[in-house]
């Protein structure tokens, strides 16, 4: 039997490049000298009866930032996590409740800059079924979106609105309910540009 994440295995062989939250909006200028806040996110593939999904959160809407949002399980590097990737696993483990061993990491993509000042590493990982966890403080619900939907460039847009007096344009990939926007979306369509 092949392996059902023979694609992403594929994609990670293939350069990339980092992407930002100003990939559609070359307008905009940056600050010379701009001090980035490193953070990680999990992109955890689970194998399921309906193939290969990818698991996601929706950010407790009582939060100060990004209320409401989906998200990958994840956040910033604290002084003692080693790197990255022991940001991601350490956020997952407090966000979703991922046991200990549960995540096979598979490889790193591309850095993406967001327009809060953070660079998120994306951490790709092969998840052991389990039951997640939504620590209630911050996540109202955890899910999963099927590999194909994410990986098909289709299935994106293009969207805009105001942020700070600008028009800003950034990606979505609408699944069902969930309406999968921003940096996330920026981080799915850079994999999915990968994989194509």
């Amino acid at each position: 039997m092949p392996d059902p994440l023979a694609p992403v295995l594929a994609a990670l062989a293939r350069p990339g490049r980092p992407s930002s939250d100003f990939d559609l909006n070359p307008e905009i200028l940056l600050p010379p000298g701009r001090v980035l806040r490193h953070a990680g996110v999990l992109v955890g593939f689970v194998e399921t009866r309906r193939g290969v999904e990818v698991l996601l959160t929706k950010r407790a809407s009582h939060l100060r930032h990004h209320p409401g949002q989906i998200a990958f399980p994840g956040g910033k590097v604290d002084p003692g996590d080693a790197d990255a990737t022991a940001a991601a696993l350490r956020e997952a483990s407090e966000e979703v409740g991922l046991p200990p061993g549960a995540a096979t990491l598979l490889g790193l993509i591309d850095p993406h800059e967001t327009v809060t000042g953070f660079l998120i590493t994306p951490v790709l990982v092969r998840l052991a079924p389990f039951d997640p966890l939504p620590e209630a403080g911050e996540v109202d619900e955890v899910f999963t979106v099927p590999l194909a939907h994410l990986a098909d460039p289709a299935n994106y847009r293009i969207e805009a609105r105001l942020w700070r007096g600008q028009m800003r344009r950034y990606y979505t990939v609408p699944y069902g309910p969930y309406y999968i926007w921003g940096a996330t979306a920026r981080i799915l369509r850079a994999l999915a540009d990968r994989m194509a």
